[in-house]
């Protein structure tokens, strides 16, 4: 068999993920392999765990990337928050939120969901109208839901879920890195995201975090975690202090490229990174009005980092999508759900963000249309 190594297309990645990843992050994950309990390597991992307090805007002890994508981020916070028969209150106005409610009935626990329309945000009072007598173990919300684009009001929801004595659990795969996530202020007590969107690394890591409520709620459990693998009483002996015991075989060369992507997160700094993504999405929208293109989710509350872009009547979306990909080297995402046919989704996330992209998706759509 002569088989050739495999080279991918250049490709302008303006989808809802991957987003594009920085020469010195590529190069990060060419350098030799250590063992994963390396001197050298532990000591990278302290510098991982530093730089993602920072990013997530927490002190929080228990903050480290999970070995594996964001969906096991979600997975491990359920997995070790949840016991069966513990209520749930779950915001699904997406495929992500309604993810949620799929891995929290698979640990067991009885949902209750709150419903809004599809590119609307979840309303904190319907939160609060779901808490009258009501004191579920579990608030958990979806930040920026990436199949609508909108961006929910996590500050509000967590506070009414303090009120009532419940945890508040956080999706920050798209948000984190892209707009302002802040773990502490906002009283977050469980968070995850994913490595492959604002932070512009390769899918495969998710970064974690778990408040001290949160962590003395796994502790007063009183069954064990359902999973082996994701149960982060045994993690934080591979990645806390001290002394590291043997759990599992860490990604190596993906924590090389989550640390040099932390580096240049902090390197930008973060309201600078907030800022470029902002001005990058007035650039889009200004841009797309001038094409009588309009984005969908709801007025004041859309995503900077991923923009639902209605497609117009009688448009063969499929077909714009694959021109952009085949003419222009320009991926863009399709919708999904009840959006299936009617948006495209633009990600200007990460290394993606740039007036320049935005100027050549616009000019691109402007030649098709």
């Amino acid at each position: 068999m002569n088989l050739r190594s495999f080279t991918p297309p250049e490709r302008i990645l303006l989808g809802p993920g991957p987003s594009g990843v920085p020469p010195s992050v590529l190069a990060a994950m060419s350098r030799p392999l250590v063992g994963h309990l390396d001197p050298s390597f532990i000591d990278m991992m302290e510098e991982v765990k530093l730089m993602l307090r920072k990013v997530f805007l927490t002190d929080n002890e228990m903050t480290f990337p999970v070995s594996g994508t964001g969906s096991a981020g979600m997975e491990f916070c359920f997995a070790n928050l949840i016991e069966p028969g513990d209520e749930v209150v779950i915001g699904v106005n997406g495929v992500f939120g309604s993810r949620m409610v799929e891995v929290a009935e698979r640990c067991g626990a009885s949902v209750v969901q709150v419903k809004s329309e599809w590119g609307s945000i979840i309303d904190p009072a319907q939160i609060s109208d779901a808490l009258i007598d009501r004191t579920p173990k579990l608030v958990a919300m979806v930040h920026a839901e990436t199949s609508t684009g909108v961006l929910n009001p996590i500050q509000e929801i967590s506070r009414l879920a303090h009120k009532a004595g419940s945890l508040m659990l956080v999706d920050t795969v798209t948000s984190l890195g892209g707009c302002p996530v802040r773990v502490d202020d906002w009283g977050i007590d469980a968070a995850y995201s994913g490595t492959q969107k604002c932070l512009s690394s390769p899918p495969g890591l998710s970064p974690v975090t778990l408040s001290g409520r949160a962590m003395e709620a796994v502790r007063s459990r009183k069954s064990k975690v359902q999973s082996w693998y994701l149960d982060v009483s045994l993690l934080a002996n591979y990645w806390g202090e001290g002394v590291r015991a043997y759990h599992h075989t860490a990604p190596i060369t993906m924590n090389y490229a989550l640390h040099e992507s932390l580096r240049l997160v902090l390197e930008e700094g973060l309201k600078e990174r907030w800022d470029r993504h902002e001005a990058n999405h007035i650039k889009l929208k200004e841009g797309l009005s001038e094409l009588n293109l309009s984005i969908a989710s709801q007025e004041g509350h859309q995503l900077w980092q991923l923009n639902a872009v209605t497609v117009p009547a009688g448009t063969n979306e499929a077909a714009i999508r694959n021109s952009l990909l085949t003419d222009s080297g320009i991926e863009i995402g399709a919708g999904l759900g009840p959006f299936a046919g009617k948006v495209w989704r633009i990600g200007l996330m990460g290394h993606s963000s740039s007036e320049g992209n935005v100027n050549k998706v616009v000019d691109a759509l402007k030649s098709l249309l």
